[in-house]
């Protein structure tokens, strides 16, 4: 449930400035780019300076493209004037997930709004909805509480960022709440449809590729119950695909029967600031993901982390297994 007083922090700290830069995490998913981009646009209809700015060079997954961001203005690097700026940070846990440092280097105030449970609480505002399915959906409260109308393309960004992080509305964090917010969408302007094709029925093919390669390396652990795939920068040569390409591989791979806890673990390009980029994922009721992802500088939900880290792979699947073992031998 949404704080009240976090909420009305949040509020003012919208209303009560005008020029805004608006951020979000390393490799942006599906709720990062979607709350990014519903929130600058909901900037602009209260008559706010809005920026978006994400860090990097890596090209955004292009499954999002039909969104837009570069024709909205997306930059990035930090605006030269990011020091008179409040920074927004949406879907972000830690400042250190945000790439383009200076952003935050220079920020003389931050409002911080997400819905991860492990979130620093960085900001001078912090608006953070451990329960809420994901920060679309506390954006939308956030609009509700500004009563600034929904727009059909800020209904889309947030249908966007609300699809992906339910998991088409099949993950656990899927509620009642996140359902009525859909409907609400859909009744806005937001098209499911058109959403489903771009999201998940226009694969490039290099990525299949690719979901072949990290399905071929697949090898099960403590008798099937856990699922380890990697990926090595050949990989993406071979197949020409880029390294955002990767995105939502994973899933596949916690299709698998028995599997408790899955990883894929990916190579990333000479010159990147570490060596690999792991995500984890977990069924209900299982071990904290986050909690293991935490321990190589990371973090992320109870049920789905990433992280960060230059050790070799059979370290971090040793790594891996030895953490998920204690997990079940603290809670047996």
């Amino acid at each position: 449930m949404t704080a009240r007083p976090d909420l009305d922090a949040v509020v003012e700290a919208l209303s009560g400035a005008t020029r805004f830069v608006v951020t979000s995490h390393d490799n942006p998913d599906g709720d990062a780019i979607g709350s990014l981009l519903a929130l600058h646009l909901a900037l602009l209809e209260l008559g706010k300076d809005s920026v978006m700015s994400l860090g990097g060079s890596t090209p955004l997954p292009e499954e999002f493209g039909f969104l837009g961001l570069a024709t909205h203005g997306l930059v990035r690097a930090a605006p030269a004037d990011a020091a008179e700026r409040v920074l927004v940070a949406v879907d972000c846990a830690q400042a250190s997930r945000i790439v383009e440092t200076a952003l935050v280097d220079r920020a003389t105030s931050i409002v911080n709004i997400d819905h991860h449970h492990d979130n620093t609480r960085f900001g001078a505002v912090n608006l953070v909805v451990e329960d809420a399915s994901s920060t679309a959906e506390v954006l939308a409260d956030v609009f509700d509480a500004l009563s600034l109308g929904t727009s059909p393309a800020i209904a889309e960004a947030l249908y966007v960022g609300l699809v992906t992080d339910t998991g088409r509305f099949q993950y656990s964090n899927t509620s009642a709440k996140a359902l009525r917010l859909a409907a609400e969408l859909v009744e806005a302007g937001a098209d499911p449809s058109k959403v489903f094709v771009e999201v998940y029925e226009s694969t490039p093919l290099p990525r299949l590729k690719l979901l072949a390669r990290a399905l071929e390396r697949a090898v099960t652990l403590v008798e099937g119950r856990i699922v380890v795939s990697e990926l090595v920068r050949d990989d993406f040569e071979d197949t020409g695909a880029a390294e955002p390409s990767s995105e939502g591989i994973i899933d596949y791979l916690r299709a698998a029967d028995g599997a408790e806890l899955v990883a894929l673990v990916r190579e990333l390009p000479n010159g990147a600031a570490t060596a690999r980029k792991g995500s984890l994922r977990s069924r209900p009721g299982g071990v904290d993901v986050s909690a293991i992802a935490r321990a190589f500088g990371g973090g992320g939900h109870r049920r789905a982390a990433g992280f960060s880290t230059d050790l070799p792979m059979a370290e971090i699947t040793g790594a891996i297994v030895a953490a998920f073992v204690a997990a079940e031998r603290d809670t047996g």
